[in-house]
């Protein structure tokens, strides 16, 4: 899928591009209002308000006069004002800075959850990595058929690892998408969970430690 994010904070447009990369999403960046509006279509807009060249709610305004793309707003704005304003003239949601890249994945999900067709619902499969199988939309998962629970923490960390099974991911990009940006607590609890994961699917997937830098999650044949 691809998102237009439309923000002018250099930091934060990287961080969110960082995680929804991770994520599978194809991300096209712009800084302004007018670049915003001359970029080529997109499945879903990040539209910051706090534009250098105009008012973001101008923008919004004007990319749902064109067409009903998903459109939710990222701003520091955070008065009920400005929330309403936002979502009266267009806006899908509202997200007020700071945020974290798994909250603004999961309002993506829910806005896009909302919009798209029930036909298009009704075909959506789980994913199946091998003997692992994921229903991401109702968060829950199978080994060999048979459901295996799992605490909601362990739900995220094995979904963002199936993202991209193979793919070598640092301790600390983990903690970011699975215990938020804002997380300063040890990262020794990421090891417990890798733990709890590794004993609940025995056979399925390893997940592998690559020392000094993180893991990957190797899915069996």
């Amino acid at each position: 899928m691809r998102v237009l994010l439309v923000e002018d904070d250099e930091p934060i447009a990287e961080s969110l591009r960082r995680g929804l990369r991770r994520y599978g999403f194809e991300v096209d960046w712009v800084r302004t209002g007018a670049e915003a509006l001359a970029a080529a279509e997109a499945e879903l807009v990040l539209l910051d308000l706090g534009l250098p060249d105009t008012d973001g709610l101008d923008v919004c305004r004007e990319l749902r006069a064109r067409g009903d793309v998903p459109i939710i707003v990222i701003s520091a704005r955070s008065d009920e004002v400005d929330r309403v304003v936002g979502l009266e003239i267009g806006a899908d949601d509202y997200v007020t800075k700071p945020f974290g890249v798994r909250e603004v994945i999961a309002r993506m999900r829910a806005v896009l959850r909302r919009v798209r067709p029930p036909e298009a619902a009704a075909q959506a499969q789980p994913d199946r990595y091998g003997q692992l199988t994921l229903d991401r939309r109702g968060r829950r998962s199978y080994l060999d058929g048979a459901e295996v629970l799992l605490t909601p923490k362990e739900y995220d960390l094995l979904a963002f690892l199936t993202e991209e099974p193979g793919a070598v991911f640092t301790r600390e990009q983990i903690m970011e998408a699975v215990w938020d940006a804002n997380w300063f607590g040890p990262t020794k609890t990421l090891d417990v969970h890798i733990g709890s994961l590794r004993r609940k699917f025995p056979g399925a997937f390893a997940i592998e430690t690559v020392r000094g830098v993180g893991f990957r999650l190797v899915v069996s044949a």
